[in-house]
């Protein structure tokens, strides 16, 4: 995992495709850990101008969650396909 904290006190710890990184949210959540998704190819388009790729989608926790997102992020990135 990186730790790469940005001024809101969030940190990255998974980068993926949309998919992946819905399904590791969820498992974060059903352990009481909200994530929030970084898309910066959507805020982009959203925004006028491309950026970031369509596949590179981050998920972040708050620095204080780290710990306990850690194992959760670890097996999920293990057991994938």
């Amino acid at each position: 995992m990186e730790s790469d904290e940005n001024k809101d006190g969030f940190v990255h710890v998974y980068s993926g495709s949309e998919v992946r990184v819905i399904l590791l949210k969820g498992l974060l959540k059903d352990n009481g850990i909200e994530a929030i998704v970084q898309n910066d190819y959507q805020s982009g388009i959203s925004a006028g101008f491309a950026g970031g790729t369509v596949n590179t989608i981050r998920l972040k926790v708050h620095s204080s969650d780290l710990e306990k997102a850690q194992p959760v992020v670890d097996d999920f990135v293990e057991n994938q396909l």
